[in-house]
């Protein structure tokens, strides 16, 4: 493949909301420069970024993928990026490694969550930014509306640098304000676009946004400001070089117009990519948690690992950000996060999930390596000796958990390598047994994340789960005091078992769990024996007397008890301290405890009332209430068991506009009714005996 120097590349990410059409665009982009002899679409699956099976199944992004074109004797490597809120961590990561952002917005639904959440973190990594707002064919797209709502969200910084000619099923092509030109294309996905005079009645709009868009542009630098107060005007070539000044101080968000699906506007936007957007080497230095680099081919070799794929034929592919310096495919470089060498399995550059072989990768470019043994996902690797090691990449906390349950025994035996393939290609997802319930528990972003992931399970590995709701970890515990006593005597043929134990029992503060204090004096049960008192007490209490849950926060106190020369027992005093156990829980108001979470819920202002009254229904407890830009966040505290279906619920208020985040807090008592609820379920499953059953 051709070498390209550091300032003839332009790393991007494609990133929007769900649906806004950026595989779409990337699809124009990739036909437009040659990259493929057809023209793409989403909806017959047989796009280069959308590959993966759930993908084309579905017609959404789930991972973000790379493919890079060559525009104008410049490389742009792209990152499609997915932008429904279940994969944003995908797209979070995929910015670590890109230069801009071109935030794509759909033009007849406007600012959606996804556009905010995806600016936040544009902002979050100081990256400039252009904005396509796409699908202007559609019916019911409306420009002048969606400008409106970019203004609101994003302010006017965010300015126009192309009318649409048309609207709707007319629209035809795109007036550039900086050339004071007018393109027309074919609807016919050619590549076909022919310049023409700018329409009667677009002359006036145009001549007035020309006029906004030279004054923003001569504002921020003070020697076009004097050209343009002496001169009227600025030159096609003075509002270039002030725009992108303009665009790499984060100053100014160009507007692009398009139609991807119709490949109108497409080629336009390349240019003002090469343009506009920094190449590299005016990136500001990159600041690690140890050392910081400058994008350099003089300095040693440092990356960044911002993806890891699971490939079935190829195994773990590792894509990584070169930050500087240069590096060979057989390479020996230091894995400085986990302080270990790693030899590379060759280079190459991804054209989605197709693999380009690679010569010698250079810093500013986006390469692919595979069979790393150590790296995952957010890893430094750098040359020997230089140690650098950028910042980890920080991924959310799972905000939802399912059961998962094997279907058959030959499923059980493949799912533990599954596992550990899922994940590290995915570290958002957690699996792992629940040491109390014993169920194994995915946890990830979301409902469809998880049902993706079992898909994947399913296709990829050939292992197939049921999906359930996770069992509560209900707790037990005591309100009131007791003082029992336990023996255990058994007599037969030969040697006996004796052993006697008098235990006093009372509460302990929230989240002390267990304490056990030994008060025997004067030698009535010997020293021998109490570590076994104390074992079967800890024993007994992981099935409690309520509801057959683990108890906790409670002080058992051995004071007294008797022992036998010859029949005594460590078996014997631990099965007496079980017997204490069970009768001391009984005689002090035993009462069963349930997991409250802290809940953060991100919404516009306009859903609050809905969504609080949601969380009253739900037993909840509003903590408080903050602004994040746009989105107000709501904090609550709410029972476990109340929010196993709280996503779908959100979600219909919300219309997919608001998201949650969620984290154990603290354990509090059931409800007396609820109680009973649990209780009978309990004695459903077996884990406990009826009461008449005892008597």
């Amino acid at each position: 493949m051709k070498d390209y120097a550091a300032d003839k590349i332009r790393n991007i990410a494609i990133i929007g909301h769900g649906s806004s059409g950026k595989t779409s665009l990337t699809s124009a982009f990739l036909f437009d420069a040659g990259m493929t002899t057809r023209f793409t679409k989403v909806e017959k699956g047989n796009t280069v970024t959308d590959y993966d099976p759930d993908e084309i199944e579905r017609n959404i992004s789930i991972n973000s993928a790379v493919c890079h074109l060559e525009w104008n004797n410049h490389k742009v490597n792209i990152v499609d990026c997915p932008g429904y809120m279940n994969f944003l961590w995908d797209t979070r990561a995929s910015l670590r490694a890109v230069d801009a952002g071109v935030v794509v917005v759909c033009g007849t639904a406007g600012i959606e969550v996804g556009t905010e959440k995806v600016w936040e973190m544009l902002e979050d990594f100081s990256l400039p930014r252009i904005i396509i707002i796409n699908k202007l064919d559609r019916e019911n797209s409306n420009y002048g509306l969606t400008v409106e709502s970019i203004h609101q969200f994003f302010g006017r910084q965010a300015v126009p640098i192309q009318l649409p000619i048309g609207e709707e099923k007319d629209f035809s092509g795109v007036v550039d304000l900086i050339s004071k030109k007018a393109y027309f294309f074919e609807k016919d996905d050619s590549k076909e676009f022919k310049e023409g005079d700018i329409p009667a009645d677009l002359k006036s709009e145009v001549d007035k946004k020309v006029e906004e868009l030279t004054e923003m542009v001569a504002e921020n630098d003070e020697q076009l400001m004097r050209k343009y107060f002496e001169n009227g005007e600025l030159s096609s070539n003075e509002l270039i070089e002030g725009l992108r000044k303009s665009i790499l101080s984060r100053q100014f968000f160009p507007i692009f117009v398009s139609s991807a699906l119709l490949n109108i506007g497409a080629q336009p936007i390349l240019d003002g990519i090469v343009n506009f957007l920094p190449s590299p080497l005016q990136r500001e230095e990159v600041e690690g948690e140890e050392g910081s680099v400058k994008t350099s081919l003089d300095e040693p070799f440092s990356a960044l690992v911002f993806k890891t794929i699971s490939d079935p034929y190829t195994g773990r592919i590792s894509i990584m950000r070169i930050f500087s310096g240069k590096v060979n495919p057989d390479s020996t470089v230091l894995n400085a996060s986990k302080d270990t060498s790693e030899k590379l399995g060759g280079l190459f550059f991804l054209q989605g999930k197709e693999q380009i072989p690679a010569g010698q990768a250079k810093a500013g470019d986006l390469v692919a390596t595979a069979k790393l043994k150590e790296t995952s996902t957010g890893d430094s690797l750098c040359a020997k000796g230089s140690a650098v090691k950028f910042h980890a990449i920080k991924f959310p906390e799972p905000s939802i958990s399912f059961a998962i349950e094997p279907k058959t025994r030959a499923d059980e035996d493949r799912i533990s390598q599954a596992i550990h393939r899922i994940t590290e290609e995915d570290p958002t997802v957690k699996i792992e047994r629940d040491s109390e319930t014993g169920e194994l528990i995915i946890s990830g972003n979301g409902q469809l994340h998880v049902e993706i992931v079992t898909e994947r399970l399913r296709k990829r590995y050939s292992v197939n789960v049921d999906l359930k709701p996770p069992k509560i970890p209900y707790k037990e515990t005591l309100k009131g005091k007791s003082d029992v006593q336990g023996k255990y005597k058994k007599q037969t043929g030969g040697r006996g078992q004796y052993g006697d134990v008098k235990i006093k029992m009372e509460p302990l503060v929230r989240g002390k769990d267990f304490e056990f204090e030994d008060k025997i004096f004067g030698g009535a049960i010997p020293k021998n024996y109490i570590p076994s008192i104390e074992k079967g007490i800890q024993e007994a209490r992981k099935k409690g007397v309520v509801a057959g849950f683990p108890t906790i926060d409670f002080k058992a106190i051995l004071y007294d008890g008797s022992y036998h020369d010859v029949d005594s027992s460590d078996i014997a005093f631990k099965i007496a301290a079980s017997m204490a156990f069970k009768k001391g829980m009984k005689e002090a108001r035993p009462t069963i405890l349930e997991p409250i979470m802290n809940v953060e819920i991100y919404t516009p202002e306009a859903y609050m009332g809905d969504i609080m009254g949601n969380l009253n229904g739900r037993r909840g407890k509003v903590q408080g209430m903050e602004q994040k830009g746009n989105l107000r966040i709501i904090k609550a505290k709410v029972p476990m068991a109340e929010m196993l279906d709280f996503e779908p619920s959100l979600t219909s208020i919300t219309g997919g506009r608001g998201s949650f985040l969620m984290e154990f807090s603290h354990y509090e008592e059931v409800p007396g009714q609820l109680q009973q609820k649990i209780i009978k379920e309990a004695v459903k499953e077996g884990r406990v005996k009826a009461e008449e059953e005892e008597k």
